[in-house]
Parts: structure tokens; C-alpha cells; sequence
């Protein structure tokens, strides 16, 4: 994420399909309405995808200690759904977690998703217990999900 308009379309491509399926929360609206602050200045990253100049896909990668890291508001425009835009976004916050020096990553998501699930499910991703990841802040997460990375 380098602009504005980068944090504008973050906001808007995870306000659309979170509102499709689920409610907006509270931890959605921190997230989406301070990504540099609550992300980028925290050593997080968001990560967007691009369609010549339109983006069109993004995921954000949020520190929480000791290696540890959310991937999160992983979203793609509805088009383009389906073709393996969110394979390669997934795949490159993967390298970028890393980069950033990355030992594990964690996700919430929902049985409402199974595309998803399956998605995170077909790079490595296992399932866990909600303990073992620690309190998830959205109430439409049951689905807990987890992936060591190899250490540098």
C-alpha cells in the first residue's frame, strides 16, 4: 500500500464482501479506516493487487509478537474471483511475512467461505483450535486456521 487511493480501495474491495455476507464489526472499522497506522505502523504490510492501474485484490499481514502474524482482510474484486488472483495475493503475503521476519501466520475466517477456506487450506494453511490463536475479534470467524513458516 502506497496511497491514499491504495487505502481507499483496501477499505472499499473488504467493505464489499464483508457487508455482502457478514456486518461490518468494529475490529473491521479500525482496520479499514487507519491501515498505515494500525498495520504499516505497527511492521505489518498491506499488500494490493493490480489490474493495469485498477487494484483489485488485497491482503494485509498484521504483527502480533514474537513472530507472530494475522494474515487478514484478504479480499478480491467479485470479477475476478475464482481465476487465482487470490492464490498469487496469498502466496506473496506468504514471501512478505517472510521478509518481515515472519514464524508463523494465523487466520479467522468462516464456514460461510469455503472458497476460501479451501484456498488457504490448498497453501499450507491447518486447522486449529480458536485457543490456540487467541481471541479472534469478529464474531463471523469459526474457522481458525494456522501456517508455520521456515525459518531464515
Amino acid at each position: 500500500m502506497s496511497s491514499d487511493a491504495d487505502a481507499r480501495a483496501f477499505r472499499e474491495l473488504n467493505e464489499e464482501w464483508i457487508t455482502s455476507l457478514f456486518t461490518l464489526e468494529d475490529a473491521d472499522r479500525a482496520l479499514l479506516n487507519d491501515p498505515v497506522g494500525r498495520i504499516l505502523g505497527t511492521g505489518g504490510a498491506v499488500l494490493i493487487a493490480r489490474l493495469g492501474v485498477d487494484a483489485v485484490g488485497c491482503v494485509a499481514l498484521v504483527p502480533t509478537g514474537d513472530g507472530v502474524f494475522e494474515l487478514s482482510k484478504m479480499s478480491v474484486s467479485p470479477a475476478l474471483r475464482n481465476r487465482g488472483a487470490g492464490r498469487r495475493l496469498i502466496l506473496a503475503a506468504i514471501e512478505k511475512a517472510a521478509e518481515l521476519g515472519a514464524t508463523s501466520l494465523f487466520l479467522g475466517s468462516s464456514t460461510k467461505l469455503p472458497s476460501a477456506v479451501h484456498l488457504y487450506e490448498s497453501v499450507g494453511f491447518t486447522h486449529v483450535p480458536a485457543e490456540r490463536i487467541g481471541p479472534m475479534p469478529y464474531a463471523r470467524a469459526n474457522v481458525f486456521m494456522e501456517l508455520e513458516l521456515p525459518i531464515r
